[in-house]
């Protein structure tokens, strides 16, 4: 890529690094909702009432930012990036007024649901624009700079929200996205400048509707499951029995419609297959270890909820460094295979590390653990995407960009929900109450107190232990990920003729493309 015009609409570096620079920003603000709440749900369960519906709060975020990600991909396809971006955007600013300004629990649960749509929708246009913007060559070292954005901000969004309720009010996590939201969007809207030939195709709103149901019953399913409602409950067991009859009629409404939402036909490419496959079994182990760890942190270490997200910054950092170290090598070399093969090997070490937490554990031990967790993690996710978008034909960039997205996000609640089971299995004899307040824990007699931090600590060290096969699968499927050469061009992959001329074009830029 030169110092001139960078895109195929005419965008220069300096354009395209404002939009890109724009779009993670509106990243890290949907990342962050997805955790921010989390110190702040006492002061507003006080303030609101309705301590039985505390869950929802982040179980309706969860919920619609889920389905958001296929459904806005799949849109942008149709209509084109940029007014589905802006869209989703805009929802989002708009769910986060209304959470602000919500008078009570059912208020806020559902500007909650809102905001996760533009969330959801976020979080797939930000990789389906970047993908259109830039060639899968330069590609590689953007897609790792938003899998960092939201890696960190993933982390710190407990810890910026105990701060805006320390300082101003809960309303305040909400309000905080407006003005930095009104920028991004300012900003895509001036810069942003992409061709699109609108397509007069009808959308499949049956097997959006069949997504959503099944989607929807398998997450609360992974919700409720051992928590709400027993595991053998019919309640679950209907829910379990929707999302497979759902899921079912899904797939067959997906081979029959002429626009499918998902189109099947993609994950008859062996990369595509593959990479999804990968993502949601690394969504599985990452979710469960970002959900457990503090739990451990804040018990058995006696870290304070606010150190205890400190304290997570060692897995965040890994993430982070990883991700960068893997864009800017794919960008060097033009192949990526061997960043998954090499995270997802550094990442079993990371969880074997974890798997031997115990109650006389230091900070070193679980900090070394999170950091090759993290690191191998950050290797692997960007390179996913990016060999998904190299893999897929521009007509149906949207869609297998948000599928990526989706399986990892699916994998993540599952995780959390089997490694719920493994704990729950471990801490069946501790009153709930106690297990939601590590305060009461640490404020119990010695007496008291031992039995249930060895209690804790061998549940979570469980929880690892579980992880290890997980991960171990992860890495054999690294091995079957195909290693096709990153185009240097935008647009679909060459035929023979174009493939060879591109093939002596590459190798001309390896020297510029190798600068950071």
């Amino acid at each position: 890529m030169t110092a001139g015009t960078t895109t195929s609409e005419g965008m220069t570096r300096r354009e395209l690094s404002v939009v890109i620079g724009a779009i993670a920003m509106t990243l890290f603000l949907s990342a962050l909702d997805q955790t921010i709440v989390s110190t702040a749900l006492p002061t507003m369960v006080g303030e609101l009432g309705g301590l039985d519906q505390y869950a929802w709060v982040v179980t309706s975020y969860m919920l619609t930012s889920t389905i958001g990600m296929p459904l806005f991909g799949k849109i942008s396809d149709l209509i084109g990036r940029k007014v589905v971006l802006q869209s989703a955007v805009v929802i989002f600013l708009a769910g986060s007024v209304l959470a602000g300004a919500a008078q009570d629990m059912p208020q806020l649960i559902a500007t909650r649901g809102l905001q996760g749509i533009g969330g959801g929708g976020i979080m797939a246009m930000s990789f389906v624009v970047m993908g259109d913007l830039v060639s899968p060559r330069e590609r590689g070292k953007y897609v790792g700079y938003f899998t960092g954005v939201f890696a960190v901000s993933s982390v710190v969004g407990p810890l910026v929200g105990g701060f805006l309720v320390d300082s101003l009010s809960w309303r305040w996590i909400f309000y905080v996205n407006v003005p930095l939201g009104g920028i991004a969007l300012a900003l895509t809207q001036k810069y942003l400048r992409m061709d699109f030939a609108r397509q007069q195709r009808r959308i499949d709103w049956l097997g959006a509707a069949l997504m959503v149901g099944a989607v929807t019953s398998a997450l609360l399913v992974s919700s409720w499951g051992g928590q709400e409602h027993e595991w053998l409950s019919p309640t679950i067991i209907g829910l379990a029995v929707a999302a497979m009859v759902l899921g079912g009629l899904f797939i067959v409404q997906e081979r029959r419609a002429p626009e499918p939402l998902l189109p099947l036909r993609l994950f008859g490419d062996a990369v595509i297959r593959i990479s999804t496959a990968l993502s949601f079994v690394l969504g599985v182990v990452m979710m469960g270890s970002m959900t457990f760890l503090p739990l451990f942190l804040q018990v058995v270490i006696g870290a304070t909820p606010t150190t205890s997200g400190l304290l997570l910054l060692p897995m965040m950092g890994g993430v982070l460094v990883g991700s960068m170290l893997a864009g800017r090598l794919t960008t060097r070399w033009g192949r990526y295979r061997i960043f998954p093969i090499v995270g997802t090997g550094i990442a079993i070490t990371g969880v074997i590390t974890l798997s031997r937490l115990d109650v006389d554990s230091s900070r070193i031990h679980s900090s070394l653990g999170m950091v090759l967790l993290g690191f191998g993690i950050g290797m692997t996710m960007p390179t996913l995407t990016l060999a998904v978008q190299n893999a897929s034909p521009m007509a149906d960039m949207g869609a297998a960009t948000s599928a990526v997205n989706f399986f990892r996000t699916l994998g993540g609640s599952i995780g959390v929900a089997v490694f719920g089971a493994v704990m729950a299995s471990r801490v069946s004899d501790i009153p709930s109450r106690l297990l939601n307040s590590p305060a009461a824990i640490r404020a119990l007699p010695e007496g008291q107190r031992t039995p249930i931090i060895d209690a804790l600590a061998d549940g979570v060290q469980a929880v690892f232990v579980v992880a290890i096969p997980v991960i171990v699968i992860a890495f054999a499927l690294a091995w079957l990920l195909q290693d096709r050469p990153l185009r240097t061009t935008l647009g679909d992959a060459p035929g023979p003729v174009e493939a060879a001329a591109e093939g002596a074009a590459e190798a001309s830029l390896v020297p510029t493309a190798s600068q950071p």
